[in-house]
Parts: structure tokens; C-alpha cells; sequence
């Protein structure tokens, strides 16, 4: 089992298959319904997850296995969940489930820093895409104080690279823009300061974790 899945011919054949359907159901020769769509993403999901678990070394296959699982459930959700079309969390559901392949990637091996940049621009666009449906607050404010923490992650989490001191000047660039165009409007005030002494209770505990 292990040396199919970790065989390329397995893989190529898989997307050739895989390919074709898309190709057949595009020109309307065959009909995939949702419930096969949601059978072939969560398979094929699996599939590649299972390539890591059996080989630490592939990594890679965590990304599209993740988002292959998330675009599943978002299938499974929207088909057979009544109502969730209307909640606009369809984004959430895409945008996290990319987000947590990278954030699995950065985990298997450390030496992955990189992987926490994609994994928060996506969560950050996926919350963006939800309170902008659903909330007053100003947007480009939460976009550019993500992009900053998403750099100060890259500074305080561990890594085997080596200091990561320069990603501390763009979270603080970015992360000063953002709270200046929150603060624009008054009555968010409230939610700054209680999210700040969230922000510094975390940074101690993950301190405290790296000692």
C-alpha cells in the first residue's frame, strides 16, 4: 500500500482520471452530481494525507490533501446543511482549510518557517471575507493587522532556521496601518485594547514554551 500511494504512475494516473471527468463533465457528457463531487474531493483527500502518514519526507501532499477535505466538507455543508448558503461562511471554510494545510506543513518540520506566511494571508483573507458580510468594521483595518501578525508568528515561533528578528519590522509596519484605520472609527476603541492584552498573553506563553 505505502509504495502505491508513493508511486508517481499512481499519482499520474489519478489526475488523468481525475482530469477526464472534469473534461466530461464540462461538456455536459456526464453529470457529476454533488454527492459524487463531495466522494471524489474527500477520497482523493485522504489519499494524499495518507502519502504523508506513510512517509513523513512528503510533506507537500498535507496541502492538497487539507484542501482537498475542506472543499469536501464545504460541499457536504452547503448540500445537506439548510441555510448555510445564506451564513457567507463558504469562504471561512475554503480559506481555513488552506490556512491549516500550511499551518500542518510548518509542524511536520520545522525547518518549514516559510509555511506560516501563506497559512496567515489565507486565514487573514478568510476573515475578511466573513466580517465584511457581517460586522461594521472596517476591513482593510482586520487585512493589514493580520499581515502583521502574521509576521510577528514568523518571528516568535520556533524554527530550525535560525532568528527571524527581521519579520518583526513588516508585523510592526503592517500591524501599526491596521490599528491606525481600525482606530479611524471610535466605537472600536472597545475591541483594540482587550485584543492587545490578548496578543501580549499569547506572546508570553509561547516565550515561556521556547525556553
Amino acid at each position: 500500500m505505502k509504495k502505491i500511494l508513493t508511486s508517481p504512475i499512481f499519482w499520474g494516473v489519478l489526475l488523468i482520471l481525475g482530469g477526464v471527468l472534469f473534461l466530461l463533465d464540462t461538456f455536459n457528457i456526464i453529470s457529476i452530481d454533488d454527492l459524487l463531487w463531495l466522494i471524489i474531493t474527500a477520497v482523493a483527500g485522504v489519499l494524499f494525507v495518507a502519502v504523508y502518514l506513510f512517509n513523513h519526507d512528503h510533506w507537500w501532499a498535507l496541502i492538497p490533501g487539507i484542501i482537498l477535505l475542506a472543499l469536501a466538507t464545504l460541499i457536504g455543508l452547503t448540500t445537506y446543511l439548510p441555510g448555510f448558503s445564506d451564513s457567507n461562511l463558504e469562504p471561512l471554510v475554503i480559506f481555513g482549510g488552506i490556512a491549516l494545510s500550511f499551518l500542518l506543513v510548518y509542524l511536520a518540520d520545522r525547518m518549514n518557517w516559510w509555511a506560516i506566511i501563506p497559512m496567515g494571508i489565507m486565514a487573514t483573507l478568510g476573515s475578511v471575507a466573513v466580517l465584511s458580510n457581517q460586522t461594521r468594521i472596517p476591513t482593510s483595518g482586520i487585512f493589514f493587522l493580520g499581515l502583521g501578525l502574521t509576521f510577528v508568528l514568523v518571528a516568535i515561533l520556533p524554527n530550525k532556521v535560525g532568528s527571524m528578528k527581521w519579520a518583526w519590522i513588516p508585523g510592526g509596519i503592517l500591524g501599526v496601518f491596521g490599528l491606525v484605520l481600525l482606530v479611524a472609527q471610535e466605537d472600536l476603541l472597545n475591541y483594540i485594547w482587550p485584543l492587545a492584552l490578548i496578543i501580549c498573553g499569547l506572546q508570553l506563553i509561547i516565550r515561556s514554551f521556547r525556553r
